[in-house]
């Protein structure tokens, strides 16, 4: 589950189905496709070359001009980066919890080091309905102050300082979530007051140092032993009568709320940022994230012996399982479709058809379903239009009132134009 998913799934927390096949880790393109209505959205492979390639220009040369480049659109009167000024720590560790703990451990030491860093594709952990998520930001930067910024790359122009307004916005979710990641980072580390005072409240050092202690063992950081029976990562001078992480209580680590976001300008393959305020989003997404069923409570309410396996034969592309078989599985575990899942989620063609087969009034959209309170399907909603009584009486319900008082200006309408086409 990347951040672009989770962005999604965030935005539409009352949908189990994605929930529980993404925290199953089930391919939903090639359970689309299985099931007759395979997804028609994502990029080419040129477009991820060029991509890649516009990525690797930006970071050219050890993220030097990356990072002057956010040093420029921060205009907080810094002295700029100078030559050899900015770390890049290596982050190579075995498997996505390995590589969790380095990057825990290499922000750590680049806060306390008080100097410029950029870490190139760290990975962080999200609990996602009682499932990890390991993410993936294309890149942070440590600023001298112990403040990370996270840096988003996309490969659509900003021309003229301003880019389209869709993708800005699916980009700033996707940052959202990199950004709630690394709160929960920065918690370990500890953050400034409020008051911007130097002292720094820190969390319990009992907890810190054992979550510190583990992430050096899974990174496989070894470990000295300080003169007072401190611990500290290798590297790392311990104080006298202390513990390394509770020198946390020092270092004044915290997330920006404004990403960088990095286009090519102007068509060009030149780069070009924006600082972009994500804290709408990270405010929707924290709470979107907390709404969410836990996997295991979806999976329990499940038919005993529920499988989304495919059967694929040796070529391992080519399902065998039958369609109706498949279907029924996936109809077991209801979804909340809406027209913006066409989008974000491979499953959207097929949930589509069966909203509309249903007659659910989500298939016209989360606003209209809003608006209709009660009213769950087209029938229902055509009834409580079309049904009128004698004596034309309110019923008390602003819902079905408007609905009627609609239907009547639409039959007046109809009633000048003869040829038009009847409500049903």
């Amino acid at each position: 589950m990347d951040a672009r998913a989770l962005a999604a799934l965030a935005a539409n927390p009352g949908c189990r189905r994605r929930a529980l096949l993404d925290g199953a880790g089930i391919d939903k393109g090639a359970l689309a496709s299985a099931l007759g209505a395979p997804a028609n959205f994502g990029q080419s492979q040129f477009a991820h070359q060029r991509g890649n390639s516009f990525e690797a220009r930006v970071k050219a040369d050890g993220g030097a001009d990356l990072v002057r480049l956010l040093h420029e659109r921060l205009r907080d009167g810094s002295e700029p980066p100078g030559p050899g000024a900015v770390a890049t720590p290596d982050l190579t560790a075995p498997g996505p919890q390995g590589r969790t703990a380095r990057t825990a451990l290499a922000l750590r030491e680049a806060t306390e080091a008080g100097r410029w860093a950029l870490l190139d594709h760290p990975m962080v952990s999200l609990d996602v309905a009682g499932s990890p998520a390991f993410l993936e930001p294309d890149a942070v930067v440590v600023h001298p102050d112990g403040s990370w910024t996270v840096v988003e790359i996309k490969s659509f122009p900003m021309v003229d300082g301003s880019a389209d307004p869709a993708k800005v916005g699916a980009a700033a979710r996707q940052s959202a979530v990199y950004t709630l990641a690394l709160e929960r980072v920065a918690s370990m580390i500890g953050r400034p007051p409020e008051d911007g005072g130097g002292a720094v409240d820190a969390v319990d050092t009992a907890e810190t140092a054992s979550g510190v202690k583990s992430a050096e063992a899974a990174a496989g950081t070894p470990e000295t032993a300080g003169p007072a029976g401190a611990v500290a990562p290798a590297g790392t001078a311990a104080r006298e009568g202390s513990v390394a992480p509770a020198a946390a209580a020092s270092v004044r680590a915290r997330v920006r709320h404004h990403v960088l976001l990095v286009c090519p300008k102007d068509f060009s393959n030149l780069p070009t940022a924006e600082m972009v305020d994500v804290r709408k989003q990270l405010a929707v997404t924290r709470r979107q994230l907390d709404r969410l069923t836990r996997i295991e409570e979806i999976a329990a309410a499940l038919p005993e012996g529920t499988t989304f396996d495919l059967r694929f034969t040796d070529d391992g592309r080519t399902p065998t399982r039958p369609v109706e078989e498949l279907t029924a599985a996936v109809e077991a575990v209801d979804a909340a479709y809406a027209p913006e899942c066409l989008s974000t989620c491979e499953l959207a063609a097929h949930c589509r058809t069966r909203s509309r087969a249903a007659g659910r009034v989500e298939a016209l959209g989360r606003g209209v379903r809003g608006e209709l309170g009660g009213l769950t399907t087209m029938d229902a909603v055509l009834t409580a239009a079309l049904e009128r009584p004698a004596d034309d009486a309110p019923t008390g319900d602003p819902t079905v009132d408007a609905l009627r008082r609609a239907a009547a200006l639409r039959a007046e309408a109809l009633a000048s134009r003869p040829e038009a086409v009847a409500c049903r």
